[in-house]
């Protein structure tokens, strides 16, 4: 197995991260890989937000958490960097751009030695207005929807074996 394919398959959510920030530019490294995802037209219909700030994340997760109902839930995870991903809706693509974003970005941290999860309700969370007015602060429009958020850090965990995969995930045509 080549280095990229290892890491495709061996990269897993970490739900439990350490209090120790990523070097910037190691941030920097996995926010350029996001940048090159595959998008539709090359319209690069995404932006990437970035917050390191602890008590806006823990904000930003409060808000995020109350459409789960688990009591308790940090869906962050303690997370010392949390980047949000936010897409176009007048770019057709604009869903598939912003997922391609965080796929990019996720398996990037990983080859670098960082963890991640990705964190869906990110278009609920920015449907708010606690949401919207970080949108307009980060001089995001109306036309731009929450597609996900990545947070990234370094684990607190022993990595996860990957699950079986199903018998039936690949179909041949005949």
């Amino acid at each position: 197995m080549n280095e990229v394919t290892k890491v495709l398959c061996e990269r897993r959510s970490i739900r439990k991260f350490k209090d120790k920030q990523i070097p910037r530019e190691i941030l920097d490294e996995i926010l350029k890989c996001g940048t090159f995802a595959p998008n539709g037209k090359s319209k690069q219909s995404a932006k990437i937000v970035v917050v390191q700030n602890r008590e806006l994340i823990e904000e930003i997760a409060k808000v995020n958490g109350s459409f789960v109902n688990k009591v308790g839930l940090n869906p962050f995870y303690n997370a010392p960097t949390l980047v949000i991903v936010f897409a176009d809706k007048n770019v057709s693509t604009y869903v598939e751009d912003g997922c391609a974003v965080i796929s990019n970005m996720v398996n990037a941290a990983f080859s670098l030695g960082v963890d991640s999860c990705w964190v869906h309700r990110a278009k609920e969370t920015f449907e708010t207005d606690f949401g919207k007015k970080l949108m307009s602060k980060w001089g995001l429009g109306d036309e731009y929807i929450g597609i996900g958020n990545v947070v990234l850090g370094y684990r607190d965990m022993i990595l996860p074996p990957a699950m079986t995969r199903k018998e039936d995930y690949i179909i041949f045509d005949k």
